[in-house]
């Protein structure tokens, strides 16, 4: 009896030292990254409603300090139309000179173009730490031409396969991935990162057809015409895109945006649908080699 009195005294004490000790002590949580100064560029596909949005999501995730610099507006515009508005009007210009922006979130339509480069040397003569996001797109009208000179009638998302959509974009991806490269070598470092926006939402536009998104039963509800303007759910999918790449972190779990959350169809504001479409934003940022973002 004596012995096994003394045993469980043992094996309390082994017990109090394992859960006492440093190596069992839960891991703190991670710091909250300071937020960052940002200025946005680019055409309906993205500068008409990324900025607010990602600004939201930063609030929501607890990043304090996130801040729109400003934001240049032109349809249809290449990356050389921001770059060409006049010095007394160019804003962007002004801001990346004086060091003012840690972040440039650029789009063009739809080949990488020369503006592309001329933002990131010049954001980065005012900046040692600047970075570019570029966005690759999904293809408007589902067919890799621009402009566009087909007829709208013949255009059909809801006929897209997954193969059709994985044919139509993979090209393009190839080509904007090349030029990322090829600009970050003669830069010297990374400082052009993807924005994989398109590659998100041809992943949501194959569960669609699976049928595996809760509230869109077509591929044609998530554009507001057939050249592809993006509707609240590819919006928020958008701004969880560029929320992870530029905080390195994971939106799942984040509460709704305020695009959801006022969408005018009650499908959309689900907390079912959220959660996908930041699943599906974190897979494809965690994915994508250039990134920045390693999972």
């Amino acid at each position: 009896m004596k012995f096994l009195t003394t045993l469980g005294a043992a094996v309390l004490l082994l017990v109090a030292a394992t859960a006492t000790s440093p190596a069992q002590a839960p891991a703190p949580p991670p710091a909250t990254p300071a937020g960052l100064r940002t200025f946005t560029c680019g055409n309906s596909f993205h500068a008409w409603y990324i900025a607010p949005i990602l600004e939201d999501i930063a609030k929501k995730a607890g990043i304090t300090g996130h801040q729109i610099v400003g934001v240049s507006k032109i349809g249809g515009s290449q990356a050389i139309d921001h770059w060409n508005v006049p010095d007394d009007k160019n804003e962007a210009k002004a801001a990346l000179t004086h060091g003012k922006v840690d972040v440039l979130t650029l789009a063009c339509m739809l080949h990488p173009d020369a503006g592309i480069a001329d933002f990131a040397e010049l954001g980065l003569s005012g900046n040692p730490d600047f970075h570019l996001y570029l966005q690759e797109f999904w293809i408007p009208w589902d067919k890799f031409e621009w402009p566009y000179t087909g007829k709208e009638e013949d255009v059909n998302p809801d006929a897209a396969t997954p193969r059709f959509l994985q044919a139509l974009h993979a090209p393009y991806f190839a080509e904007m991935d090349a030029y990322v490269r090829q600009l970050n070598e003669k830069l010297g470092k990374q400082v052009v990162f993807v924005a994989p926006t398109g590659q998100a939402v041809v992943n949501l536009r194959d569960r669609i057809i699976l049928g595996q998104v809760p509230g869109i039963a077509r591929q044609s509800e998530l554009f507001t015409d057939k050249l592809g303007h993006p509707q609240p759910p590819i919006q928020a999918l958008a701004g969880y895109i560029y929320f992870s790449i530029l905080y390195h972190r994971s939106p799942i779990g984040l509460p709704l945006p305020e695009i959801l959350a006022t969408a005018p169809n009650p499908a959309w504001r689900t907390a079912e649908l959220n959660r996908l479409l930041q699943q599906i934003a974190w897979e494809e940022v965690t994915r994508h080699p250039l990134s920045g973002v390693v999972k």
